[in-house]
């Protein structure tokens, strides 16, 4: 019994790192990547958008960027189809990918680990314990 209790637990541990809900800039057809600020940072929906997306549009009127949450394949798929039209030049559209929190916003220096991946080595660690504490003899 006291094995069946430490397993589950070992089980319920692992899977706590799996939904990790993903951060995002999200907007429509700004300028001069003006979207990159706090008021457009938004949750994405966990186990279905796990990536940010950023398209840049070139336009007459200068660099227009859109920015929003995506699921994996649809982002890859869309990022893959456009590569021929990302020329830099006028009517360029690219699409990037990208899966880390607000990963599609400006550029870091240095990347900031996410709290829930930092948290993934720990919970590990301790559902070894637990295991290890499962298997010992009773007194």
């Amino acid at each position: 019994m006291r094995l069946l209790v430490f397993a589950t637990l070992f089980g319920v541990l692992l899977d706590a790192g799996d939904a990790l809900q993903i951060q995002c800039y999200q907007c429509e057809e700004m300028k001069h990547n003006d979207c990159s600020t706090p008021e457009y940072i938004v949750n994405c929906t966990v186990n279905v958008q796990d990536m940010c997306q950023k398209e840049v549009l070139v336009k007459p009127d200068g660099i227009h960027y859109r920015k929003s949450c995506a699921s994996s394949g649809a982002c890859l798929i869309a990022s893959s189809g456009y590569q021929q039209f990302c020329t830099g030049r006028l009517n360029s559209v690219c699409i990037s990918c990208c899966n880390t929190p607000l990963c599609n916003g400006p550029r870091r220096k240095r990347p900031v680990p996410s709290a829930a991946m930092s948290n993934r080595p720990l919970l590990l660690s301790l559902a070894f314990l637990l295991l290890l504490l499962a298997l010992l003899p009773v007194t």
